[in-house]
């Protein structure tokens, strides 16, 4: 791994994610009319196309976005990301506390922002706590990340579907949220930046401050030791010829 670039292009990745959730946040903060046009065209949509049998099936997938489940999904990212039993470990505590600390400021942020969620009668699951940024979508997408990360550096085959079946279980899990009404469609989107920016900067982080070693991909090249060989071929194991054994060289 070329750690200046790694890091280099996370840094990039959150910085561009926190701007945008700062103007999108900055945006609902001051509107005063209330909900966006989005917002209240996809919520009005999702109350008039609610079939029992999608609403169970919304219900299922929304339920995987909070809990035990997406931890024990981050700590299989962190083993599978791991070239040896010490990294799978190393790896798995990482992972596993950038998805509890980006819990934990999100909720700062929910608190901080106070956006109330849609009107209670178009619920169809149960909620708590303010609107936005979005917890569910939030931590899907935190989790996802960590997946699509760990595969993407260690899956030899077949991994381009299954980071695509990752991302497509954390883009429901989000929507589903505005589908049961207990979510406006912009507290997704914040969900969404707010992840992209907090795991760009816990893996830049992390490229940063681990050892060499315990980073994925061939170890960085460092300076030649000392006693390394040379590249040329050395006097003792040349050739020699036998014929010229105890004569002397012509003039």
């Amino acid at each position: 791994m070329n750690r200046g670039r790694f890091t280099e292009s996370a840094g990039t990745v959150a910085l561009a994610a926190w701007m945008a959730f700062a103007a999108l946040t900055a945006v609902l903060v001051s509107d005063q009319a209330g909900p966006l046009s989005p917002d209240r065209g996809l919520l009005s949509w999702s109350v008039a196309h609610r079939p029992p049998v999608a609403v169970a099936l919304a219900r299922g997938l929304t339920a995987t976005g909070t809990g035990a489940v997406p931890y024990v999904l981050a700590a299989l990212a962190g083993l599978i990301a791991g070239s040896t039993a010490r990294r799978r470990l190393t790896a798995a505590v990482l992972a596993v506390a950038c998805l509890g600390a980006g819990q934990a400021v999100r909720y700062g942020v929910m608190n901080l922002v106070a956006r109330a969620r849609p009107p209670r009668h178009d619920w169809q699951t149960q909620a708590s706590g303010w609107s936005f940024p979005s917890g569910h979508t939030t931590t899907s997408a935190l989790t996802a990340g960590l997946l699509i990360l760990a595969l993407a550096l260690r899956a030899p085959r077949g991994r381009t579907v299954l980071c695509a079946l990752v991302a497509l279980w954390a883009a429901g899990v989000g929507l589903t949220r505005v589908y049961l009404g207990v979510h406006w469609f912009t507290d997704v989107v914040g969900g969404w930046l707010f992840a992209v920016g907090w795991l760009a900067l816990c893996t830049g982080a992390a490229a940063r401050r681990l050892p060499a070693r315990h980073l994925p991909g061939p170890p960085e090249p460092g300076p030649p030791h000392p006693s390394d060989p040379a590249d040329g071929p050395v006097e003792s194991h040349a050739p020699k010829d036998p014929h010229r054994r105890g004569r002397s060289r012509p003039a």
